[in-house]
């Protein structure tokens, strides 16, 4: 059986990089990163790169989409979707063999049913009929025009607008398409139950504050990023950023970490669960398998 990629996911705290890397050095691989915030450079820890994962028994695995962008910069879904067939044609005239891993659901979406994204330009018309409307009234306006996938459309007003710009303009513009191959993946998701994926991310949690996580995002301020795209990241980022801001105590900066993290995975797992209901069969490995055990049943898959 034949496929143009193998794809690696999971939620957050599950050892994605791990098993990817693990694979990448048996199978002769490179991995690309289907992760909406490692794009990003000098965020390290509150993102888990773990570059020091990518080196295996003295052999360094390719990886991309990693540190491509400056914290701030706009970095969408059009975005990725040409950066990873860079990175795809790449790997592929490397005669290695491409991984796709992360946890970013949209992301791996838009590679496995080829979204048909296109350049849109911005709209200065439009946006200004937008601005006495209320968030609510975009968001009812984005709903007639499109299915929306992604929360984050409907939350944050700068995205509801470009949501609606980018329908607009696919509507008024029906011909142009983008030119990107549909890809067949094989895929392989970690599967761990919710308690023990709490517990990981309590330790992990843990030990990135007492190991430079809130170092991390002072730095960031420091160097100039604003506070408010920071803040736009999420999770890790947004409140330590209000810690920092003290806009929030130490206490809750950790308790609201912890809770959103795991209200993250959860949201993980839905959409992954959605995508099986799409009709992607994703072959799940048990998270108390070794890695030498899962790296086994993978290649039981690949050689059929």
């Amino acid at each position: 059986m034949h496929f143009d990629l193998i794809t690696i996911l999971g939620p957050t705290a599950s050892g994605k990089t791990k098993l990817a890397v693990s694979l990448a050095n048996e199978i002769n691989g490179e991995i690309i990163s289907a992760d909406s915030r490692q794009v990003y450079r000098n965020m390290d820890i509150g993102t888990g790169k773990d570059l020091n994962e990518y080196s295996i028994e003295n052999k360094q695995i390719q990886y991309h989409l990693i540190d491509i962008a400056n914290p701030g910069e706009e970095y969408n879904l059009f975005n990725f979707q040409n950066d990873f067939f860079k990175a795809y044609d790449k790997v592929i005239s490397n005669n290695h063999r491409p991984i796709l891993c992360g946890g970013t659901g949209l992301y791996i979406d838009c590679i496995l049913d080829n979204y048909d994204l296109i350049d849109v330009p911005i709209n200065i018309s439009l946006r200004k009929l937008f601005e006495e409307k209320s968030n609510e009234e975009l968001v009812n306006l984005l709903n007639t025009l499109k299915e929306v996938h992604n929360t984050t459309d409907t939350i944050d007003r700068e995205r509801i607008v470009r949501a609606i710009e980018i329908s607009v303009f696919k509507k008024e513009n029906p011909n142009k398409k983008n030119n990107y191959p549909k890809l067949k993946s094989i895929i392989f998701g970690i599967n761990c139950n919710r308690e023990l994926i709490k517990k990981q991310i309590n330790l992990r949690l843990i030990n990135r504050l007492n190991n430079g996580m809130i170092e991390e995002v002072d730095c960031l301020l420091k160097d100039g990023v604003d506070s408010k795209s920071l803040i736009k990241y999420g999770l890790e980022y947004k409140f330590i950023t209000m810690y920092l801001l003290n806009q929030i105590s130490k206490e809750a900066m950790t308790d609201n970490l912890y809770t959103s993290i795991c209200d993250f995975a959860k949201r993980q797992m839905t959409w992954f669960r959605r995508m099986e209901k799409n009709n992607h069969k994703i072959i799940w490995l048990d998270y108390h398998l070794s890695l030498e055990d899962k790296i086994n049943k993978i290649n039981e898959y690949l050689k059929f």
